[in-house]
């Protein structure tokens, strides 16, 4: 690492080290530009080597144009069916998808695998699509974008947060570490504000507002959620691979739905079902609960439940709690039963008509009031960001501030779990890295 000097003078200045700011260092500086990219902490990727449980979920294969672009093993659970392209991985990011659609374009999931492959990093697709190198190391795919990075010609300087952005007559002047540093262009890619302990703590915010952007609020996404029942936390551990999870208003339709695995926590409940619905809470306005329901027999009607229960409770003197154990794990039958008020001890012969109603109406909606979620710390992304109308899409430059390029998580961008988030990431950097490093006119 150089010494810097307020004399320094580069093309493109990245901010950031992250996921989005390492594609696109080394995107503008194979471009041709000279590149600087400033990183707050002492090593890069931080975040890249915390993510899916240290294995790092790279992308989605649901957003390949051919499966054979992969070179690892092919979990047979995956219906090559469901590939879709493009348009799959905008799909996960809802409202914001449209906006991904160029950088997608430019670079889509294809290309993310054949850089990592390129890099001699293989990987695989799991049964829900999710692509993970056959490693399992988060380390290898870091190792990889250090690789390229490396080669591209970039210089990296850690230990250099960028403590400010203003406009100068020939570009922008960046304070940072121990000096300042001018470039005609800027890519800001500092993450937004999930697992701060990476160093994600929502810098770039206030730089993007200094140059007149409009932030919209930003809470915790693909977070675990807190509920009310005290019985929750003692299921800690207890996983449901296949349920149907939503949240629920005072009134209308579901706000969020996600058919996927739940797993019970000492703070509540987690897993993939609950942390795509989680959205619906970091983003709720007002005082009054949300309430989530989760239906523990989703393939099957409330009538078919309902007789289901019915012929068993007629043979024999079997317990209610060992019928619902046919399908349910036990220590959670149990407490169904005593969330509708249902003795544990109940036979099927005894069991009154008003309790089997109760019964069923649990099966196929447990209700559990939402006490919120377990925060920034926990979460995976950020919802919310600078403002999409301010920012072009077909270059990543800001509409405010010409030369002022922004990619990943500092964007009003938030998608599904799945490796959605971080191809968007993969594709935000080339696309406004390749933007940065052309020159003006």
């Amino acid at each position: 690492m150089t010494h810097q000097q307020d004399s320094d003078l580069f093309d493109v200045a990245v901010l950031g080290a992250g996921a989005a700011g390492l594609v696109a260092a080394a995107r503008a500086a194979e471009c041709g530009a000279r590149v600087v990219l400033l990183e707050k902490n002492r090593k890069p990727g931080v975040k890249i080597l915390m993510s899916g449980g240290t294995r790092c979920n790279v992308t989605n294969a649901r957003g390949l144009r051919r499966l054979e672009a992969v070179s690892g093993p092919v979990d047979p659970g995956f219906d090559p069916k469901l590939l879709r392209g493009v348009r799959a991985i905008q799909d996960a990011f809802g409202p914001g998808g449209p906006f991904l659609g160029p950088s997608l374009r430019k670079f889509d999931v294809d290309q993310s695998v054949r850089l990592f492959e390129a890099e001699g990093v293989a990987l695989k697709v799991e049964a829900n699509g999710k692509l993970f190198p056959v490693s399992d190391r988060a380390v290898d795919v870091l190792e990889a974008l250090l690789r390229r990075l490396g080669r591209s010609g970039a210089e990296v300087r850690y230990l250099s947060p960028a403590r400010s952005v203003e406009r100068v007559e020939d570009g922008w002047r960046i304070a940072a570490g121990d000096g300042h540093i001018h470039a005609r262009a800027v890519v800001l890619a500092v993450g937004g504000r999930s697992f701060p302990g990476c160093g994600t703590t929502g810098d770039g915010y206030a730089i993007a507002r200094a140059l007149g952007h409009t932030i919209v609020d930003v809470r915790p996404a693909l977070v675990p959620l807190r509920v009310v029942p005290e019985w929750v936390p003692t299921l800690r551990g207890l996983s449901l691979p296949d349920v149907v999870v939503s949240v629920h208003g005072p009134s209308g339709p579901a706000l969020a739905q996600r058919r996927e695995a739940v797993l019970f926590t000492h703070t509540g409940l987690s897993g993939p079902a609950i942390l795509d619905v989680s959205r619906a809470e970091a983003r709720r306005e007002g005082e009054e609960r949300l309430e989530l329901r989760i239906d523990l027999r989703p393939d099957e009607s409330r009538e078919d439940v309902d007789r289901r229960i019915q012929e068993a409770a007629r043979r024999g003197k079997a317990g209610i709690a060992s019928i619902l154990s046919a399908d349910l794990p036990h220590r959670l039958a149990e407490c169904v039963l005593d969330h509708c008020g249902v003795p544990r001890s109940r036979t099927g012969p005894d069991l009154s008509r008003p309790e089997r109603i109760r019964l069923v109406a649990a099966l196929k909606g447990l209700a559990l009031p939402i006490a919120g979620t377990l925060g920034f710390e926990k979460a995976e992304v950020s919802s919310g960001g600078v403002a999409l109308d301010e920012v072009d899409p077909k270059t990543l430059e800001s509409r405010l501030a010409p030369g002022f390029h922004l990619a990943g998580e500092v964007l009003d961008l938030d998608g599904l779990i799945g490796g959605y988030n971080f191809q968007a990431a993969w594709s935000t950097g080339w696309l406004a890295g390749e933007s940065a490093a052309r020159p003006p006119g």
